[in-house]
């Protein structure tokens, strides 16, 4: 596909801090940014299947958030923009399938937490968007709503799980929304659009209103858009205490944007491996460029490795946890289904033998001295450039890759994001390279626990000297 270079960008092009700015000005209604991201659907999602349902009471929200900008009354910071959720995420009165036959015609009586807290913000529900079964893959397609294709070429995946959030940002058919993200889901399919994504400090946003109710330890949900300062701002509403998540966390939790930084120069180191798997070498080379790039205004950057991620790989450690962990709730949600409303993960996690207590206990223990290795890294530094993925967007489909040599299943796509689900520490997922077939080609800025500001901070720094050009797909 070409690239949109126009100067001009249209208004479904417009990120969630403008449109709201626009809005708050009275230079644009919402109604008029409203109809814009319907027609944008209109014209682009048979194409792609990012949107599975249109929230049909949208319209009629923008037409009272109009009102209320002509009234004069206190405005949130989203009045009016529009925003779309995973349908994994509940949202009241709307459809919340969650990608399996199983859950067909499911409505919530009830908002998640992160829902409820972007309208309170004035944001108004648009759509929901596609994903895998359960949110259980790297690829968003299931028996229930189909595949969701990449924007900058149908015949790649827009990843997984949040693969139709990712893929309807791209497109300009949201301007912002909310994912989740269990080992890669935010932030993997943020790099296989361009867009960006924040995956918190675990607990930092409230899991209140998502499948699964228990276990929770790994899951997150974050925010998707696609400039920095949309991530921010977007953060800056979801985070904090609900009464509900025993996870969720209040510390420094509603700051905006930034926040306070070290007077001294902020350290960042940067790798691609060990510990991580292969990786493709332009993507070496994207990482190496944004390391190069803060370097080059001024911050202390330096080649590292992290002594832990190379003992313990976490993806191993991950899945020995994980699948003793979630095997009761598929199967409580399976339980008395037919087979034939089960789709690939569904079935192939409850056919998955038991971790036994040996292999579970070292997998604690592996999990616990990963934990510690990045508590030791982040005595000495700010943050962490790393890959989000060791290859940009695959074909549809794919199982298998050859990536320098070597063999590795798809899981491996999982390497460098993992980690930080292991261990709970907060990252961002933003384009800063475009590989030799046009794909974009992201970097993951990695923070200290609950150190968001300073990720925040740099990723703005990062956007503010790329050289990416055509950061739209020509649809």
């Amino acid at each position: 596909m070409t690239l949109q270079t126009s100067n001009e960008e249209p208004i479904y092009y417009r990120d969630a801090s403008a449109l709201a700015a626009l809005i708050r000005t009275k230079e644009i209604s919402p109604v008029e940014v409203m109809k814009a991201h319907l027609n944008r659907m209109e014209e682009v999602n048979p194409a792609i299947n990012a949107i599975v349902t249109i929230n049909n009471s949208a319209l009629a929200a923008a037409k009272e958030a109009e009102h209320a900008v002509m009234r004069g009354d206190t405005l949130g910071v989203l009045h009016g923009v529009p925003f779309t959720v995973k349908d994994s995420i509940d949202t009241a009165h709307v459809l919340t399938q969650r990608g399996s036959p199983i859950f067909k015609g499911r409505i919530p009586d009830h908002d998640a937490t992160g829902v409820a807290r972007m309208k309170a913000a004035g944001g108004i529900l648009l759509a929901k968007t596609n994903l895998p079964e359960f949110s259980y893959w790297i690829e968003s397609d299931n028996l229930l709503t189909g595949k969701t294709s990449n924007p900058w070429d149908v015949t790649r995946t827009s990843g997984g799980s949040s693969g139709g959030e990712s893929a309807a940002i791209a497109a300009g058919m949201s301007p912002i929304g909310l994912g989740t993200d269990l080992a890669i889901s935010v932030r993997g399919p943020a790099a296989q659009t361009g867009i960006v994504s924040l995956k918190a400090t675990h607990g930092r946003i409230p899991m209140t209103g998502i499948w699964p109710r228990a276990p929770r330890r790994f899951w997150h949900i974050g925010p998707m858009a696609r400039s920095i300062r949309d991530l921010a701002l977007a953060f800056s509403q979801l985070a904090g205490l609900d009464g509900f998540d025993s996870f969720s966390t209040s510390a420094a939790a509603r700051q905006n944007s930034i926040g306070a930084l070290p007077e001294r120069s902020l350290r960042i180191g940067w790798m691609t491996g060990p510990g991580f798997g292969p990786v493709a070498g332009e993507v070496v080379a994207t990482v190496k460029a944004a390391a190069d790039a803060l370097k080059g205004i001024g911050l202390l950057v330096e080649q590292v490795s992290i002594p832990a991620l190379e003992r313990d790989f976490a993806l191993d450690v991950f899945n020995r946890l994980h699948v003793m962990e979630m095997k009761p709730a598929f199967r409580a949600a399976t339980e008395g289904r037919s087979v034939d409303e089960m789709y690939t993960m569904a079935k192939t996690m409850l056919s998955l033998p038991d971790t036994s207590v040996k292999d579970y206990i070292e997998a604690e223990q592996a999990a616990e001295r990963i934990r510690d290795g990045y508590a030791a890294y982040f005595e000495k530094y700010d943050a962490l450039i790393t890959h989000v993925l060791p290859v940009p967007a695959q074909k549809h489909g794919v199982e298998e890759f050859v990536i320098n040599g070597q063999k590795v299943d798809a899981t491996y796509l999982q390497g460098a994001t993992v980690p930080l689900n292991v261990t709970g520490l907060p990252g961002i997922s933003m384009r800063f390279g475009t590989s030799r077939e046009g794909l974009p080609i992201n970097v993951q800025i990695v923070g200290n626990w609950f150190a968001e500001s300073t990720i925040l901070h740099i990723a703005t720094l990062l956007e503010s000297v790329s050289t990416v050009s055509g950061l739209h797909p020509a649809l």
